[in-house]
């Protein structure tokens, strides 16, 4: 089994593909939303990373199959004056679960943070996402606490 992570290029049609296929299959999980992706969404969301600067994906493949995707963006910490690195999305197809392809993707995220000279790395995980949680905390993520006193961070949205 031959196992490569790399950092997506935008303008390759096979990893616009990629992308597109992944992030559908992401969405259509029940821990993206159990929906498929809008025609349009999934048409158009490579072609608009691409015009970010600041954002960029890791595809993983088992010999010549797509198994995983981090779509991540460059964002900056204040309190460490340091750029950092979310990741947005990650998604690892069922038949590849639990054979530690999330370790991969996070390692070539890290390797590619650390090339910026980022301080950190971040992702969200939902409260029952437990498998997730798992893949997270064996990577040597934890929750966001400033000190106990204040408790964890939420991530918290508002659709506008």
């Amino acid at each position: 089994m031959n196992i490569k992570a790399i950092k997506a290029n935008y303008l390759n049609a096979n990893h616009e593909r990629d992308i597109q296929f992944l992030l559908d299959y992401y969405a259509r999980d029940d821990m993206g939303g159990g929906k498929p992706l809008d025609d349009s969404i999934k048409n158009e969301v490579v072609n608009e990373l691409s015009k970010l600067r600041h954002a960029f994906s890791v595809l993983v493949y088992v010999d010549s199959e797509v198994v995983g995707l981090a779509n991540c963006f460059e964002l900056f910490s204040t309190f460490m004056c340091k750029p950092l690195i979310n990741i947005h999305d990650l998604v690892v197809v069922d038949s590849h679960r639990g054979k530690g392809i999330s370790q991969v993707i996070l390692q070539k995220v890290e390797e590619i943070a650390k090339s910026k000279g980022c301080c950190k790395v971040t992702l969200e995980v939902l409260s029952n996402n437990k498998v997730a949680m798992s893949a997270y905390t064996k990577f040597g993520f934890s929750d966001y606490r400033i000190n106990s006193d204040t408790g964890g961070a939420q991530y918290w949205q508002k659709i506008i």
